[in-house]
């Protein structure tokens, strides 16, 4: 019989929580840093899926589609609907040997009786019984409709064969009506001829609508009289169409997978079953003007069912119905190439086809982009998907978060600072005066003090215990230019995401917490260039060999020129100097180094030292035995080298910073 979706009373559960935009960053955060392009991120998390910062598993297409696919061969290894023939057959073979038992039962009693009047006319029913069962055609089909003429002698046989007939009509109206067989309490002849007048009246409105008539009777009549045989309570007549496009196309799928002798047998069946005629050339009439109103339902797809066991056909289209909605669901998969368009799957199909955690997975991603665009972290500029400046404000916030409880984790250093200053960058906390404290007096707070002490009214006295000042920064200002190796080798040796993660952590601290200071970046490959720190997520390493550190120092001085303040540079790089830029402009690699390379490189850095410039190198994945130049800079400039792995990088430069923060603040 007719399959059927069970579902659970609504208690609020159900639907689905709104990701967090700050999670569905985090998750992009380490694909993004290393892709560089938020678009080719978003198609990659599309593919693959991503793990929520709260654990959650959420599966992408590749996942899904593979599930699609296994549950594809699952519904078509269920049965075969050419295995119902031979049930059939095997039902009416049970049937004709209880009539024949019934008939020899019969004879012999007559034989018994010793009434030979009896006997003689017994004998004449048998043997015209055993005759007419004996003639019989030998498909299903021909043998339902012979059997519905016949006159049985067995109560049980007729009774087993009128039940036959009844499921097998109920199976025909369940096979184009889904729910029909609900409605219709048993298959007389009255109720086959209110099925038939729902059809007719159906066709009636189809071509009438098709015609541009008014339509007669209206949807809602209809509905009215007929609307018990229609599960789903559709609320519009095009709604009701799409329903029953739908089933009748899956019927018609049965039927194209069917060979043309099965077709004949079947077409046979429903004649013998539907006797009246006009039933059946009404749902004849109905597949037409469905198949001109909805036309992409699906008509003239076929399925392979491969199942051993026998399958009604209204189950066999029941599955249909599911394969079509598999089949619609993976074109829509496979064509998806941005979170945004999934946004018209059906989330009910694939709870009911695939389960629960499918449904809540491209629910998850089908929201992806829209949670960010609401969140205002993304936008659609020229036909890609961009973050932000919001955006990169955030990534930047959570690469220094994640920085910070690294190092309160590993004991790293203490960034808490006590003291205060002179200077007039006000900060939003103030403290209770102290004998020797600058007389930097919040005017607000020093009143409310006055008048929660002495009450209302004017004048307002004000006592020394009242003042409340200021806590200020020192007045001192830092200039810096991070300048980042984006050779190749620092994506080969896994370097490159760190680094870029350091910068961005680096910029946020810098424009946050000490705004009056200067942070420029600039990448360095084959040759140097300024990075602005809205580009940072995006910024890419260079598919040129080359670590043209000449040009990246004679670049940062450059920047660095008309700043004010304490001036340093920092230099994050896995290499020694392997390139410079000739006197006509045009950069040259050679490795090993060149000594013109080695040359030209430490010439800017006297360069730097002259104009003040102090150069930190942090060094990752280098022997200082093998790389000798580095400690050479040091040794030129004053300035350190630090040798570190990738993981501890953004730390170290993060506390190094900090602390020559704390260096100048103690030297004002």
């Amino acid at each position: 019989m007719s399959a059927r979706y069970d579902y659970s009373e609504w208690d609020g559960t159900q639907e689905f929580v709104d990701l967090d935009p700050d999670e569905l960053l985090a998750a992009l955060t380490e694909d993004l840093l290393e892709g560089g392009d938020l678009d080719q991120t978003l198609k990659r998390l599309l593919r693959s899926g991503m793990r929520l910062p709260n654990g959650e598993e959420v599966a992408g297409l590749r996942d899904i589609l593979e599930q699609l696919r296994r549950r594809r061969d699952e519904l078509l290894a269920e049965g075969d609907p050419d295995g119902r023939m031979a049930e059939l057959t095997a039902q009416l073979d049970e049937i004709e040997d209880t009539e024949r038992a019934a008939i020899d039962d019969l004879l012999e009693d007559a034989q018994s009786s010793g009434d030979e009047r009896r006997s003689e006319v017994t004998e004449e029913v048998a043997t015209e019984r055993r005759m007419a069962l004996d003639l019989q055609p030998d498909d299903p089909a021909g043998r339902i409709q012979s059997l519905q003429h016949y006159d049985f002698v067995s109560s049980e046989a007729r009774e087993r064969f009128e039940e036959l007939v009844d499921e097998l009509r109920r199976e025909m109206a369940e096979t184009f009506f889904e729910g029909a067989s609900d409605a219709l309490s048993s298959m007389s002849p009255e109720q086959m001829a209110r099925m038939r007048d729902a059809y007719d009246a159906l066709n009636q409105m189809l071509e009438q609508r098709e015609r541009g008539d008014e339509i007669d009777p209206s949807f809602e009549q209809f509905m009215a009289e007929y609307g018990d045989m229609f599960p789903g309570n559709p609320q519009t007549l095009d709604e009701l169409l799409e329903q029953l496009a739908e089933r009748m196309a899956a019927a018609q799928a049965v039927w194209n997978s069917l060979s043309p002798e099965q077709q004949q047998q079947l077409r046979n069946l429903m004649e013998a079953v539907l006797e009246d005629m006009d039933l059946r050339w009404q749902v004849d009439r109905l597949a037409r003007n469905l198949m001109q109103a909805v036309p992409d339902a699906g008509w003239g797809q076929s399925y392979q069912f491969e199942g051993d066991g026998p399958m009604s056909i209204s189950r066999a289209t029941d599955l249909a119905t599911q394969l079509g909605q598999l089949d619609r669901m993976e074109d829509m998969l496979q064509s998806a190439s941005s979170p945004a368009d999934l946004g018209e799957i059906d989330l009910d199909q694939v709870r009911a086809n695939m389960g629960e955690d499918a449904a809540r997975s491209l629910d998850r991603l089908a929201k992806l982009t829209k949670s960010l665009t609401d969140a205002g972290l993304v936008e659609r500029k020229g036909g890609r998907t961009e973050l932000t400046p919001q955006g990169v404000r955030r990534l930047g916030q959570k690469a220094l978060a994640d920085l910070f409880g690294q190092l309160n984790k590993d004991r790293i250093g203490d960034h808490t600072t006590t003291s205060t200053g002179s200077g007039h960058d006000r900060e939003e906390t103030t403290k209770a005066y102290e004998y020797g404290d600058p007389l930097n007096l919040h005017l607000s707070t020093t009143v409310h003090n006055a008048v929660r002490r002495g009450g209302s009214g004017v004048p307002v006295r004000l006592l020394p215990e009242d003042f409340e000042v200021v806590e200020n920064e020192a007045l001192h200002r830092s200039a810096t230019v991070l300048a980042v190796d984006l050779s190749m080798s620092m994506s080969m040796r896994d370097n490159f995401v760190p680094a870029k993660r350091m910068a961005m952590a680096l910029q946020t601290l810098i424009s946050s917490k000490f705004p009056r200071d200067y942070l420029g970046i600039v990448g360095f490959s084959e040759v140097a260039h300024e990075i602005k720190p809205e580009d940072l997520p995006t910024a890419m390493w260079d598919y040129v060999y080359g670590t043209n550190l000449q040009h990246a120092l004679a670049l940062a001085r450059r920047m660095l020129q008309h700043q004010h303040g304490t001036k340093q540079i920092i230099v994050v790089t896995d290499g020694e100097p392997t390139a410079h830029i000739e006197d006509n402009g045009e950069p040259w690699f050679e490795y090993p180094p060149s000594p013109e390379t080695l040359r030209r490189t430490m010439a800017e850095v006297i360069r730097c030292t002259r104009g003040g410039i102090v150069i930190n190198t942090f060094a990752l994945d280098l022997q200082r035995t093998h790389y000798p130049f580095v400690e050479q800079i040091a040794q030129v400039n004053g300035g350190r080298t630090f040798y570190t792995t990738p993981d501890a990088l953004g730390g170290y430069v993060l506390v190094d910073f900090l602390q020559h923060r704390r260096v100048m603040r103690s030297a004002g």
